[in-house]
């Protein structure tokens, strides 16, 4: 059931963001622009003009709820507003705003899993200035669909040193952080346990003799067929799209002789992830990935964490399909930064109403009924 309350209420929730425009230059309140900002996005807009342009049409309904002391704001105040305020601290205002509006144990017991992992805006790459694309890690709450937070970079590979900011950010007691191998390293995995976390992280030829030896560990136990040994597993079966896929997860406490230990201290396990894939032509394809574990979770578990880091990948499709992300031009750093935040908070917003349609649908039902607008900008409780 959603949380009953209005969308003027919302601006609340930004009255403790600092204004960094000088005090002549306000003539329209920031927690006015920022509410326009969240609700046009929501609706299918992509940038400052669009956004401006719907605030025109909607002026009736935005003035149900909104001060505007001077009318709506023009598509350049807005612009520098959202160049001017700081990502970190506008996204500590909607972290606010799902903080109040969900119950802490929305995760009904379990240790919430968090996916991490990075997506790069083609469009917005700027070849006068040397700049190359821009890069977003984000952190999602794969089981409750919540945006978590996000940093940018300039290049892919500065995700190394984008992750350990970003879960700064975030809450990592009671969690359970996936994240691709990009993320395989030892001060992440630490920072991670450090703050009352688990990580369930893959492991890829960037660590090449950690990935030998868990592949040699599974190799010694797939050909003793298990025999007398301790291990969780899962196995499951999916059909649809042309094909079935069956996939099959173990879990084994890290073996006495497992030479990676000692680099490695707070791995406590190890996992295995098989999909085999029978096409209906016949055709059979497998696919083998490996995990270190700081917990030895149970093979359902390993499994549901493997598989829900799928989620925040679905969200980055959603972006370049329903957004059109990857066609955005935006070039000014902090705007395009703030702009993919609002896209990712709007994917929260649409992805917990409850009517069944999909993201693309519930958007453009926004667009046309500012009365189903209003129902989505209340975060729902599921």
């Amino acid at each position: 059931m959603a949380k009953l309350v209005d969308v003027g209420s919302i601006a609340t929730h930004f009255e403790t963001l600092a204004d960094p425009r000088h005090i002549r230059n306000r003539k329209h309140l920031l927690v006015d622009i920022a509410v326009i900002c969240v609700a046009a996005i929501v609706s299918g807009c992509d940038g400052p003009t669009a956004i401006h342009r719907w605030a025109v049409l909607q002026k009736a309904w935005l003035a149900e709820y909104l001060e505007l002391p001077n009318g709506i704001p023009s598509r350049d105040c807005m612009r520098r507003l959202l160049i001017a305020l700081k990502p970190d601290a506008f996204q500590q205002c909607f972290q606010n705003w799902i903080a109040q509006a969900l119950p802490s144990d929305s995760t009904s017991g379990h240790r919430r899993l968090i996916a991490i992992d990075g997506k790069t805006c083609r469009g917005s790459h700027d070849d006068a200035q040397h700049l190359g694309p821009l890069h977003i890690v984000s952190a999602w709450a794969s089981e409750e669909g919540i945006a978590l937070g996000q940093v940018a970079t300039d290049q892919k590979s500065n995700e190394i040193t984008a992750i350990p900011e970003l879960l700064e950010r975030i809450a990592l007691t009671n969690t359970i952080v996936t994240i691709d191998a990009m993320g395989c390293q030892k001060a992440i995995v630490d920072q991670i346990v450090d703050g009352g976390g688990d990580a369930v992280i893959a492991v890829k030829d960037n660590q090449p003799k950690l990935k030998a030896a868990i592949e040699m560990s599974f190799d010694d136990l797939i050909e003793r067929d298990f025999e007398d040994l301790h291990y969780r597993s899962c196995e499951t079966v999916d059909e649809g799209h042309g094909r079935t896929d069956e996939r099959a997860y173990y879990v084994a406490k890290i073996p006495h002789d497992f030479a990676p230990a000692k680099e490695w201290p707070a791995i406590k396990a190890i996992g295995y992830a098989l999909r085999l894939t029978t096409h209906d032509d016949g055709r059979q394809t497998s696919d083998i990935r490996y995990y270190i574990l700081t917990r030895y979770l149970s093979g359902k578990r390993f499994a549901e964490a493997v598989r829900s880091h799928w989620g925040i990948e679905s969200m980055h499709w959603v972006l370049d399909v329903t957004f059109r992300e990857d066609d955005c031009r935006t070039r000014e750093r902090t705007l395009a930064n703030n702009l993919s935040w609002l896209r990712r908070f709007a994917v929260t917003l649409l992805k917990r109403h409850p009517v069944q349609d999909s993201i693309r649908g519930k958007m453009l039902r926004c667009g046309y009924s500012t009365d189903f607008l209003t129902e989505v900008l209340v975060i729902h409780d599921d």
